[in-house]
């Protein structure tokens, strides 16, 4: 029998996704892998209702804090960013594999460290893809005025990762750091953006999931979605607790947070053992579980899945199940039967509340330690990121980032090919050979800790 994890040959060797051929659609191609690895299911949304769950799109390697469980290679921060042009051919790429509608993660590193009009043209031009854009950053740089500006470009989303992992000073817990989740909240406010927040969990605040579920509970008018990941060893940091800390214990902390039953396996988006999904609606400031019956979920989620939401566009989501319920009386009638219940069985909430309903969703992602790597949740991810070749799974990419970070990009440029090295940031006319970078330098902490120095006043 085969062994469950890759070893470090197979690493070096998994390939990144190939172009779905004419006569296999992404849709169909993603349903094959879902098949291939026991995950095809009713409440399976990868392969039905969208062909990939998201595709990172890093456009630098530098960052401004220092996480103590951070993804990036020792060789991050010395690399300089890769050119517009190649940004633009990866956008193309993912528009190619995966199509309209694709959600886009725009990272790092951290993105807004770019220059803000470099930003704001990528975004745009995701947008002129007629894909989604989703900015996921530390928030430091990411002030009210540029938020405006990218929001008119087109983006959708803002992710704020804020944790303890990231030792921001003056912070010494979950709790004490609510104060910079607060002033990010404000700078989104008003604005045509679903906030999310982004968590690692890992044993020094395990303990504080269910105060920050209630926080996130209490700002739900402007937090969106709530992510929270268990901590990944990728080879640069001390060893992950896995037996405090999991899918299982998380899911439990943020319940008892929610004061809700919630159920996270109602509804999935690429393998079981990788992610959880509950969705809460909140009336009189208390959660409710809209997943609470999971055979209502999956059905109406393969009903659906043909359509095509955009979130920024309120009423046109309204307008378009408005219109697919009209052709669907039976699901119709299901609704309506859920929601009914749903409003006697909370009634008195629901009075209290004047018939005012919140949202606030709630996911669960357990990133792979880099020396277990499981082939099938490998093969079946839904997290991918795009690499110059084409999108890999995000753990395989975070095992092996050098591969792809120390390699000269083709780039036409000037009428003629040229290649753009990442470690000296000129344009070649030949490629570069072996490129290296002298680790000696203090290319990670070092300027990491001089950006917060030289920024503390802002």
């Amino acid at each position: 029998m085969a062994e469950r994890f890759l070893n470090k040959r197979e690493l070096a060797a998994w390939p990144p996704y190939s172009l779905p051929s004419d006569s296999l659609g992404a849709l169909e191609n993603t349903r094959q892998r879902m098949q291939r690895n026991g995950q095809w299911a009713p409440w399976q949304m990868i392969g039905r209702r969208m062909a990939i769950g998201c595709v990172a799109l890093e456009i630098t390697q530098r960052c401004n804090l220092d996480c103590s469980y951070c993804y990036l290679s020792e060789s991050s921060e010395a690399l300089k960013d890769i050119p517009l042009e190649e940004v633009f051919r990866r956008i193309d790429l993912i528009h190619r594999h995966y199509g309209d509608g694709t959600d886009v993660q725009v990272t790092g590193g951290d993105p807004t460290l770019r220059k803000q009009d470099e930003l704001v043209a990528i975004i745009s031009y995701i947008r002129q893809k007629r894909m989604r854009s989703s900015l996921f950053t530390n928030g430091i740089k990411a002030s009210r005025e540029m938020l405006v500006e990218l929001a008119a470009a087109g983006l959708e989303d803002v992710a704020f990762h804020v944790d303890m992992t990231q030792e921001r000073a003056g912070y010494a817990s979950e709790a004490a750091l609510n104060a910079v989740r607060q002033e990010y909240i404000d700078r989104a406010r008003g604005l045509p953006l679903a906030v999310i927040f982004n968590t690692t969990i890992f044993p020094g605040n395990f303990h504080e999931i269910p105060e920050l579920v209630r926080f996130f509970v209490t700002h739900a008018d402007v937090v969106r979605f709530a992510s929270f990941q268990v901590g990944a060893d990728m080879g640069r940091g001390t060893e992950r607790e896995r037996i405090t800390v999991n899918p299982e214990t998380v899911k439990n902390a943020i319940r008892e947070g929610a004061g809700a039953k919630l159920n996270f396996d109602a509804a999935s988006a690429g393998h079981a053992e990788c992610n959880g999904y509950a969705y809460g609606l909140i009336i009189n400031g208390q959660v409710h579980d809209f997943f609470n019956d999971p055979a209502f979920v999956r059905e109406i989620l393969d009903k659906s899945a043909h359509l095509r939401l955009n979130r920024a566009n309120k009423f046109g989501v309204f307008k378009t199940v408005a219109g697919f319920l009209a052709t669907q009386p039976r699901v119709l009638a299901r609704v309506a039967f859920h929601f009914a219940s749903l409003v006697w069985r909370e009634r008195r909430d629901f009075i209290a509340a004047r018939g005012k309903i919140g949202k606030i969703s709630f996911f669960v992602h357990n990133f792979m330690d880099s020396s277990q790597l499981d082939r099938e949740r490998c093969d079946a991810c839904s997290f991918m990121v795009m690499t110059p070749e084409g999108p890999l799974s995000m753990c395989v990419h975070n095992a092996k980032r050098d591969a792809y970070l120390l390699v000269a990009a083709k780039v036409q440029k000037d009428n003629k090919i040229r290649y753009f090295n990442p470690v000296t940031g000129q344009f070649e006319d030949n490629m570069p050979g072996r490129i290296a970078v002298n680790l000696t330098r203090k290319n990670a902490r070092g300027r990491a800790k001089q950006y917060l120095e030289a920024n503390a006043a802002e």
